[in-house]
């Protein structure tokens, strides 16, 4: 299977590393022999060598400050012309590992939807994409019969999609519930733990879980944009954003938390979504409840089904290393069914 990933950035060295440290064992245990033909970034270099690069001497160059400092090899080309790559017979998976951009989809898209018209199968991390662009995606791969995989869109490698598509095909899912924001969740445990909301994020920051702007993550659009792509995958549909009631943790305070847990229950952020819309916001859940349990930068979904009542899973929901599995899961999805 020979992939492009486009941008190379935390993610796209996470997809590298797992290949160069487990790629011998995802041979040996399925047949998927996932090779890396081109590497496309924007600031930091471009490779294509139709035989494969190799993810160990990639992650090198990279961290010896971009792609320029990978070794000459046999095939190599330094220059990549992305729509040739597109277009072109050198590649079976095309992997948008591009940052996500919440205001203007249109270049990932375009090439998505390019590579997907010359029969390449699509798998994304990219949140942008899907949230601006699932369904004319998703329409244009099913006419041109490709497939667009997107696990790493929430919760990163945690198979929060494929435990819905797969695992759960046979029951109707009626609503989705569940913890998709880990820098929100961190701050609400450490706010539990004493600190207040101001010291809570400066740690979160910190520790790399909130960015300097934390807007997305305390305000609830993070979680917002993540329930629209589970929203479209599970009913088909997604409320615009717009009509969506979405609010974050800002004036949450210690004395609610304190309050709530006086009352045997806990304060979580929470992103609910059934046919009928879509909704992120605080809640109070008793301490019983399976998504109140999940601390720290965790993630967490329930899904309600008719058939088996509510189905929660628990795990990591972010990191370079976590969303790179995504992707690989997907990679190693499209072996099992034989497209790739």
């Amino acid at each position: 299977m020979r992939i492009a990933l486009i941008g190379f950035g935390n993610v796209g060295q996470g997809v590298a590393q797992l290949l160069r440290d487990h790629g011998a064992a995802y041979r040996a245990q399925s047949g998927a022999d996932i090779r890396i033909t081109a590497v496309v970034t924007r600031s930091r270099g471009s490779l294509f060598r139709p035989d494969g690069l190799d993810p160990a001497a990639l992650l090198t160059a990279m961290a010896a400050g971009g792609l320029a400092h990978y070794p000459e090899q046999a095939g190599l080309q330094r220059t990549v012309d992305l729509y040739q790559l597109g277009v072109g017979a050198d590649v079976d998976v095309w992997v948008e590992a591009t940052p996500s951009d919440l205001t203007n989809a249109d270049e990932a898209l375009g090439r998505c939807m390019r590579a997907a018209n010359h029969k390449k199968h699509i798998v994304t991390a990219n949140k942008g994409m899907l949230v601006l662009g699932y369904r004319a995606l998703m329409d244009w791969a099913s006419e041109v019969g490709s497939r667009v995989l997107f696990e790493a869109t929430v919760m990163a490698g945690t198979p929060s999609i494929r435990l819905a598509q797969e695992a759960l095909a046979g029951c109707t899912i009626q609503r989705v519930r569940g913890i998709v924001n880990g820098t929100t969740n961190y701050m609400l445990t450490e706010m539990e733990a004493g600190r207040t909301y101001d010291e809570a994020l400066a740690e979160a920051q910190r520790l790399g879980y909130a960015e300097t702007d934390p807007t997305a993550d305390v305000d609830g659009l993070d979680a917002a944009y993540k329930l629209v792509i589970l929203s479209n995958a599970l009913f088909g549909k997604a409320p615009p954003l717009a009509q969506m009631s979405v609010s974050g943790i800002r004036g949450l305070t210690n004395a609610d938390i304190a309050q709530a847990a006086a009352e045997g229950m806990r304060w979580k952020l929470i992103a609910e979504a059934t046919p009928e819309g879509a909704s992120v916001g605080l809640m109070k859940l008793p301490l019983t409840h399976p998504l109140a349990s999940v601390s720290g930068s965790q993630n967490a979904i329930t899904y309600t089904t008719d058939l088996l009542g509510d189905v929660t899973l628990v795990g990591v929901g972010a990191g370079g290393l976590p969303t790179g599995y995504g992707i690989v899961s997907d990679l190693l999805g499209l072996h099992r069914l034989g497209l790739a």
